[in-house]
C-alpha cells in the first residue's frame, strides 16, 4: 500500500494524511470546488477536484472518487468519518473495483447501518438491550398496544439513523399516535425509511461507548471507553476517555460485551459499539457505528496508540500486534468540539470568516483542524472547525488544561462552542461527575454565556484603548497572551 486517497476533508482528511505520511505511504486529496484551497488540498501529494461544492455533486458521489483513486494510482480509499465512511453501496463499489477500503467489510455495515438487524446480530451474544421491540412496527394500533406493554415513557427510535432524526420521547399514551406520525415522517425525510421501533425510555441516560479493533486473522479487542453523554440536539460536543463512573467490573462488562458485538459481524477495522447506562450502572446496547469515530482522539491519548495507523495495518492484512491483556488505560483525556455555532441562539450554525485563528499550545494540549486564520468556513459542509483535546495524569488534571486551552484559543469573526466548552468544565455537575445527556436542557441557557459576553467585549476595549495610548505596555505581537492572562486572572490595567 503505497498510495492512498482520503474520500474526505477538513481536519478529518488531515489527521488521515499525517498518519500515512508517518508510514511512508503517500496520499491523494479529492476536493470540490469550495474546498480548493483548503489545507487538506494542500497537504496532499496529489489533490483532485470531484465536483462542484454541494457534498452530493462531490464528496458524496461515490463513482467520481473511485475515478479519482484509479487515475491517481492510489491503491486503497480511507473514507474518514460522514459522507460515505458507513455506506455499504459504497465499499462493496470500492471492493468490485479491485481497491481497499480502509474500513469494514459492505456486510457488516449493512447489519450495523439498521439498528434493528443490529440488535438481532447483538442478541447471539446475549448483549444487553433496552426492552422493546425487536422488529419495524408501521401499523399504529399494534404500536400503541407494544408500548402499553413495555410501559411509558417510551421512545420511538428510526430503525434506519441516528443523530436524533427520527426520534420522540412518549410520556403518555394519549401523545403516542401523533409522535409515532411525526417519527415516521422525520424517518421517511432524513433516511428513505420510514421504519421505527419502540423502547423503553431510559430517563438520565449516560452515553458510553467502547472503541473496538478487529483484523482479518480474527482477533478482536476493546480500546476501553469514552463518555459523550454532553450533547446537544442528541449530538456529541464534548467527549471524554475514561468516563468518571465505571466501575472496574462495569468496564470488563462493557468490554467483553462490545467484542462480542463485533465478533458477531466478523468485524474488521475499527468500530464504535454504543451503549447507554442507567442510574443503576446497567448498561444497555445502543448501535455500532462502523467507523472511525470524531472522539477517537481521546482513545489515541489514554492508550498511545495511532487508530489511522492501525487501520492501516489492518487492512494490509497485519494482525493486530497486541492483545487485550497488554492494553492499559493511562492517564484522561477530554476532547471538545469545536463548532461554528453560537450556543446562545440554540447553537444555531454561525457561518463566516476566521478573522483572527490562534490555536493553543504546550504540555497536553493537541488541536486537530482543518482551516488557518482568514479563512471562510463554508456553509455546504459540518461547521465544526477544530477538535481541541486535551491530557492529563488524571482527569482534573485534563480539565485544568481544558480550561487553560480554551482560554488560548483565539478565534473572532464567528460565534463558537468555546464558551459552552468553559462553561461546563467549570460547571459542579461535569466535574463531580454527576451529569447525563440532559446536561444542556437541565443547566445550560442563552444566559449562561452572559458575563463571559461582557468580559470579552470589556477585553477589547481595554486592548483597544491601551495599544492607541500606551503601545510600550502592551505591544501588538503580546495582546493574545494578554487576553488570555485577563480572561483567566482578571489583570486589572491602570
Amino acid at each position: 500500500m503505497n498510495k492512498i486517497l482520503i474520500a474526505n476533508r477538513g481536519e478529518i482528511a488531515l489527521r488521515i494524511m499525517r498518519s500515512a505520511r508517518e508510514m511512508g505511504i503517500k496520499t491523494v486529496a479529492v476536493f470540490s470546488e469550495a474546498d480548493r484551497e483548503a489545507l487538506h488540498v494542500l497537504y496532499a501529494d496529489e489533490a483532485i477536484c470531484i465536483g462542484p461544492a454541494p457534498s452530493n455533486q462531490s464528496y458524496l458521489l461515490g463513482e467520481k472518487i473511485i475515478e479519482a483513486c484509479k487515475a491517481s494510482g492510489a491503491e486503497a480509499i480511507h473514507p474518514g468519518y460522514g459522507f460515505l465512511s458507513e455506506n455499504a453501496g459504497f465499499a462493496r463499489l470500492v471492493k468490485e473495483s479491485g481497491l481497499i477500503l480502509i474500513g469494514p467489510t459492505p456486510e457488516a455495515m449493512e447489519i450495523m447501518g439498521n439498528k434493528l438487524s443490529a440488535k438481532a446480530a447483538a442478541l447471539k451474544y446475549n448483549i444487553p438491550m433496552v426492552p422493546g421491540t425487536e422488529e419495524a412496527i408501521t401499523d399504529i394500533e399494534e404500536a400503541k398496544a407494544r408500548a402499553i406493554e413495555v410501559g411509558f415513557p417510551i421512545l420511538i427510535k428510526a430503525a434506519a439513523g441516528g443523530g436524533g432524526k427520527g426520534m420522540r420521547v412518549v410520556e403518555q399514551v394519549t401523545d403516542f399516535e401523533e409522535q409515532m406520525q411525526l417519527a415516521v415522517s422525520e424517518a421517511t425525510s432524513a433516511f428513505g425509511d420510514g421504519s421505527v421501533f419502540i423502547e423503553r425510555y431510559v430517563s438520565s441516560p449516560r452515553h458510553i461507548e467502547i472503541q473496538v479493533l478487529g483484523d482479518t486473522h480474527g482477533n478482536i479487542v476493546h480500546l476501553f471507553e469514552r463518555e459523550c453523554s454532553i450533547q446537544r440536539r442528541h449530538q456529541k460536543v464534548i467527549e471524554e476517555a475514561p468516563s468518571s463512573i465505571l466501575t472496574e467490573e462495569t468496564r470488563r462488562k462493557m468490554g467483553a460485551c462490545a467484542v462480542d458485538v463485533a465478533r458477531s459481524v466478523s468485524y474488521v477495522g475499527a468500530g464504535t459499539v454504543e451503549f447507554i447506562l442507567d442510574e443503576n450502572l446497567d448498561f444497555f446496547f445502543l448501535e455500532m457505528n462502523t467507523r472511525l469515530q470524531v472522539e477517537h482522539p481521546v482513545t489515541e491519548m489514554i492508550t498511545g496508540l495511532d487508530l489511522v495507523k492501525e487501520q492501516i495495518k489492518i487492512a494490509r492484512g497485519e494482525k493486530l500486534s497486541y492483545k487485550q491483556e497488554d492494553l492499559k488505560i493511562n492517564g484522561h483525556a477530554l476532547e471538545l468540539r469545536v463548532y461554528a455555532e453560537d450556543p446562545e441562539n440554540n447553537f444555531l450554525p454561525d457561518i463566516g470568516v476566521l478573522q483572527t485563528y490562534n490555536t493553543p499550545k504546550g504540555n497536553g494540549v493537541r488541536v486537530d483542524d482543518g482551516f488557518k486564520q482568514g479563512m471562510e468556513i463554508p456553509i455546504y459542509y459540518d461547521p465544526m472547525i477544530a477538535k481541541l483535546i486535551t491530557y492529563g495524569k488524571d482527569r482534573e488534571e485534563a480539565i485544568e488544561r481544558m480550561i487553560r486551552a480554551i482560554d488560548e484559543y483565539d478565534i473572532t469573526g464567528i460565534k463558537t462552542t468555546l464558551a459552552f466548552g468553559k462553561f461546563v468544565m467549570q460547571h459542579n455537575a461535569f466535574k463531580g461527575g454527576n451529569f447525563d445527556t440532559h446536561f444542556v436542557s437541565k443547566y445550560f441557557s442563552a444566559e449562561s454565556l452572559k458575563n463571559e459576553d461582557e468580559d470579552e467585549a470589556l477585553m477589547a476595549a481595554l486592548i483597544a484603548v491601551i495599544s492607541l495610548k500606551k503601545p510600550d505596555v502592551v505591544p501588538i505581537q503580546n495582546q493574545v497572551e494578554v487576553v488570555s492572562n485577563w480572561r483567566k486572572n482578571r489583570v486589572k490595567f491602570n
